[in-house]
C-alpha cells in the first residue's frame, strides 16, 4: 500500500568581471551582480545583498511563510510562520514534523476521493473505475511564459499537484481554485520528501482516481528523476503522461543570445549534472570527454564542483579562456550574470556570491552573446574564422 495509508501517526543592470569596467545592460528582465530589479527595490536598503536576493526569490524556498501558506490546507490550519512552532531547529526535525502535521488531512483527501468514485458506480456499485492519471509537467525555467498551452491546460485541472523547489511562485499562481498543492521540493541537506515518498505519494491519490501533476522545473525527463517516477509508477499500473518544458540550458540560452550550437563554432552541445549519485565534490569522471573545444558544455547543479570541473576540463586539453558563464535564477526578474573566461570562472561566482540555481554554459558560443564584456570583434573573428 502506499506511504499514506501505512504511514502512523526593469533598469539597466551592470555585470562586473575581470575583463575590466563594467558593462552596463538595458536588457528587462536580466540582472546582473550589482543589479536591484523591480521586485526587490521596495526592500529595506540596509538588507545585505545575499539577503535581499534570497527574500525576493522567484521560487520556493525552504521553511519560506510562502510555501507553508500556500500548502496550508494540509497542515488545517493558516500558517504564518514555521519558526512559531518552537522546534528545534535541523533539517529532520522539521521534516517529521511536516509529514506528521500533514498526515491526517491527506488521509481525509484520499477519503474523499474513494468515495466520490464508489458513490459514481465504480468498486461494485455497477460500473467500473480505473485509477487516475499521472502527469510530470516542465514548467520551464522559470518565467511563466515559457509554459506549453498543454501544460497549463493540466496545471488548471489537476486535483493534487506536487511541486519542487524549482517549479516559480508565477507559475503556482495558475493552479485551478479547487486544487491543492503539496510541496515536495529538496535543497542541499533538506528534502522535504524522499524520493520514495514522493512516488507512494503518487501512487496513493493515482490509484483513488486522482488527477495528480507533478511539477517539475525545466523539463521533467532532464536532471529531473521524472524518468524514475514514470518508471516507478507504470510498474503499479499508472498511466503516466509527460509534457515536456523547456529545458534550463535552452531557456536561459536564449535569453541571453547563446546559440547552444552554431554552424563551424560548436557542433554539439553536452549537458552535464555536477551531482553525483551519492552526494560527495568529484562526481565529474566525464570531463575528458568533455573537454571538446568545439562542442558546447552546459552543467547544471554545478557551483560545488566547477572548481573541479574547470582544472579537469582544462587539464584534458580544453583552452583556459574558453569563454563561459553562470546565471542565477535564469529567465526569472532575480536574474543575475557572470562572465568569464574557463581559468577565472569559479573565482568570479564566488565573488558574486551567486546561489542555486546556477546554470553554467561553457563553450565559444558563449561569445556569440550580445552581452560577452569583451568587444565584438572577438565573435565577428570567431565566425568569420570558421
Amino acid at each position: 500500500m502506499a506511504l499514506v495509508n501505512r504511514v502512523s501517526g526593469f533598469s539597466s543592470c551592470s555585470v562586473s568581471s575581470h575583463f575590466g569596467k563594467a558593462k552596463t545592460f538595458g536588457l528587462n528582465p536580466i540582472c546582473s551582480l550589482n543589479c536591484t530589479s523591480s521586485s526587490s527595490s521596495s526592500s529595506s536598503s540596509s538588507s545585505s545583498s545575499s539577503s535581499s536576493f534570497s527574500s525576493s526569490s522567484p521560487f520556493t524556498e525552504k521553511h519560506s511563510v510562502e510555501r507553508y501558506q500556500r500548502d496550508s490546507w494540509v497542515y488545517n490550519t493558516q500558517v504564518e510562520d514555521a519558526s512559531s512552532w518552537n522546534l528545534p531547529f535541523d533539517s529532520n526535525s522539521v521534516r517529521e514534523n511536516d509529514i506528521a502535521l500533514q498526515l491526517p488531512e491527506l488521509k481525509k483527501m484520499l477519503g474523499v476521493l474513494r468515495e466520490k468514485r464508489e458513490s459514481g458506480g465504480c468498486d461494485g456499485g455497477g460500473g467500473s473505475c480505473g485509477p487516475g492519471n499521472v502527469y510530470l509537467v516542465g514548467t520551464g525555467p522559470g518565467d511563466p511564459e515559457l509554459l506549453t498551452l498543454k501544460a497549463v491546460r493540466v496545471i488548471q485541472s489537476a486535483h493534487l499537484l506536487l511541486y519542487d523547489r524549482l517549479v516559480s511562485n508565477d507559475v503556482l499562481e495558475l493552479v485551478g481554485p479547487d486544487a491543492r498543492l503539496l510541496y515536495v521540493g529538496k535543497t542541499a541537506g533538506y528534502h522535504s520528501r524522499t524520493q520514495e515518498e514522493i512516488h507512494e505519494l503518487l501512487l496513493s491519490f493515482a490509484e483513488a482516481g486522482a488527477t495528480v501533476v507533478r511539477l517539475k522545473g525545466g523539463d521533467p525527463l532532464v536532471f529531473g528523476r521524472g524518468g524514475e517516477e514514470m518508471d516507478f509508477l507504470q510498474k503499479q499500473g499508472i498511466q503516466v503522461k509527460v509534457i515536456p518544458g523547456i529545458t534550463a540550458a535552452s531557456g536561459i540560452a536564449a535569453e541571453l543570445g547563446i546559440p547552444l550550437t552554431h554552424r563551424g563554432i560548436a557542433n554539439s552541445v553536452r549537458f552535464l549534472t555536477g551531482h553525483s549519485r551519492k552526494g560527495g565534490t568529484d562526481p565529474l569522471f566525464v570531463a575528458e570527454n568533455a573537454a571538446d573545444p568545439d562542442s558546447t558544455l552546459v552543467v547544471y547543479m554545478g557551483l560545488s564542483t566547477l572548481p573541479s570541473l574547470a582544472l579537469k576540463l582544462m587539464h584534458h586539453g580544453l583552452p583556459s579562456n574558453t569563454p563561459a558563464v553562470a546565471v542565477e535564477r535564469g529567465t526569472t526578474p532575480q536574474q543575475r550574470l557572470v562572465f568569464a573566461e574557463l581559468k577565472d570562472l569559479a573565482d568570479e561566482i564566488s565573488s558574486a556570491e551567486l546561489v542555486s540555481p546556477t546554470l553554467i554554459v561553457i563553450g565559444k558560443v558563449v561569445a556569440l552573446s550580445p552581452f560577452w564584456p569583451h568587444s565584438s570583434i572577438e565573435a565577428s573573428l570567431l565566425v568569420e574564422a570558421k
